[in-house]
């Protein structure tokens, strides 16, 4: 079955709360290692030696370097953590996002992080009530998509995309069994 006949086989159906958290948390162990990658990258083509050293460019890198992971597998549907628990990224007629659409999906996704970072350095919390204020926003914007139509988080909605439950079908095996 060629990748356009799946697509259009698959049921528009929004995978569970429970289940996309677990994938974004599983998307987030996976970046470790792009955002080591990155790092040592950016830190072997400066010649920085101390992490203190160049910290805006480094951060607007990896910020880059994250925006290229993101857009290069969103565009193709999936990450790898996507793959794994079986969801996909499409438009909201069905089809692959473009590269702009997955750019823009990108930049207002940072609403999981920037508000409760950006309190946090604002009110000088201590680091305990900043996990607290973190956990508690994510657990509210997740929570609020149950009040969105199709139950999609709100930065798909303004981006035109939608997260599906997405597991194409296992090609048979001429021989195996028989």
């Amino acid at each position: 079955m060629s990748e356009s006949t799946a697509l259009e086989s698959f049921e528009y159906q929004t995978p569970g709360v429970w289940r996309r958290m677990a994938c974004w948390l599983y998307e987030g162990m996976l970046l470790f290692g792009v955002v080591f990658i990155a790092g040592y990258l950016f830190g072997t083509l400066t010649q920085t030696r101390n992490a203190m050293d160049n910290r805006t460019a480094l951060q607007a890198f990896i910020f880059l370097a994250l925006s290229a992971y993101f857009v290069i597998f969103w565009t193709r549907g999936q990450t790898l953590a996507m793959k794994t628990w079986h969801i996909r990224l499409v438009d909201t007629q069905g089809a692959l996002v473009n590269r702009q659409r997955a750019l823009l999906r990108y930049v207002l996704s940072w609403v999981w992080v920037l508000p409760p970072l950006g309190l946090a350095w604002e009110a000088a919390l201590p680091a305990g009530v900043q996990a607290l204020v973190f956990l508690l926003w994510v657990a509210a914007w997740a929570g609020s998509s149950g009040l969105a139509p199709q139950r999609q988080f709100w930065h798909d909605i303004v981006a035109g995309t939608r997260l599906v439950h997405y597991k194409p079908t296992e090609p048979t095996r001429k021989g195996v069994g028989n």
